[in-house]
């Protein structure tokens, strides 16, 4: 479940939170209980991630000192054992998702197939990170469906295409770490696609993150806290694409979990930004 690096966790769930808060009433603070149980749903569903992906890659994760140690691929666990694990967490998870409205029930269930193919991604496609990101940031349409019982797809879609070009930047960032490793195996990934093109493609990504979050508060109706913080993001990923060393991979991490504080501070911007109106 990977259980010791929660920045995925975060992640998963940061677009959860930016969707509930923008769901909520003006003047009014997120849901808490809400928030609570996509929380959870999120540290279940990454760990359900972590184990299929692990099951999946288990003869790659040999091959790579990284991942070596991991329990499938170091022979500690089973496939079988991990597939009984999986249904635990999945079973979880469809229990807090069975909390919610039939219309988050469905939309929820309807991204199980990609959290299943994603794994596979990176054997066919240089663009793996690019179904992640339709991946992790479902929650973005989740969580307004959540407090609204349907999705106001003017706010949630450029929300979420927000969020896939934010998961394009940190994951491509975080796939440099493992580059000549990735090319030993024979796997796939934006960094070998981009190489030392990655600033400029990296940049657009930004551009058209921002860009979308500009339409979704227009959308939202939201207010002058909201656009000081996207401008603050703003900074943060100039500052971020600017100073990364691709060739470094304790810096690609050091810039990828950097992502977290960017994420909270986008969902306290949203938050301020309903409490102004």
């Amino acid at each position: 479940m990977r259980l010791d690096k929660p920045i995925g966790t975060w992640l998963l769930y940061l677009p959860c939170t930016w969707s509930i808060a923008l769901a909520s009433d003006p003047g009014c603070l997120p849901h808490l209980g809400m928030l609570s149980l996509f929380g959870t749903g999120a540290l279940l569903m990454r760990g359900a991630g972590c184990t299929i992906n692990d099951m999946w890659d288990k003869d790659f994760d040999k091959k790579v000192s990284r991942t070596a140690t991991r329990p499938i691929a170091s022979g500690e666990i089973s496939r079988f054992q991990a597939l009984v694990f999986l249904g635990g967490q999945l079973s979880l998870a469809l229990g807090v998702l069975l909390c919610l409205n039939n219309y988050s029930i469905i939309l929820g269930a309807a991204s199980l197939g990609l959290v299943v193919t994603y794994p596979l991604m990176k054997r066919i496609t240089y663009w793996p990170q690019f179904v992640l990101g339709l991946t992790f940031n479902w929650g973005a349409l989740l969580g307004w469906s959540a407090i609204k019982s349907s999705c106001d797809w003017s706010v949630c879609l450029p929300l979420y295409c927000s969020g896939v070009m934010w998961t394009l930047i940190y994951d491509t960032i975080y796939a440099h770490q493992d580059k000549e490793d990735d090319i030993k195996v024979g796997v796939k990934s934006t960094a070998l696609r981009f190489q030392n093109q990655t600033k400029p493609w990296l940049s657009g990504f930004a551009v058209a993150m921002i860009s979308g979050l500009v339409v979704t508060g227009i959308n939202a109706e939201q207010t002058l806290p909201y656009y000081a913080v996207v401008s603050t993001v703003a900074i943060h990923l100039a500052h971020q694409i600017y100073t990364l060393d691709i060739n470094k991979p304790e810096d690609c991490w050091k810039k990828f979990v950097s992502n977290r504080n960017l994420g909270i501070l986008l969902f306290l911007g949203i938050v301020t930004g309903n409490l102004w109106k």
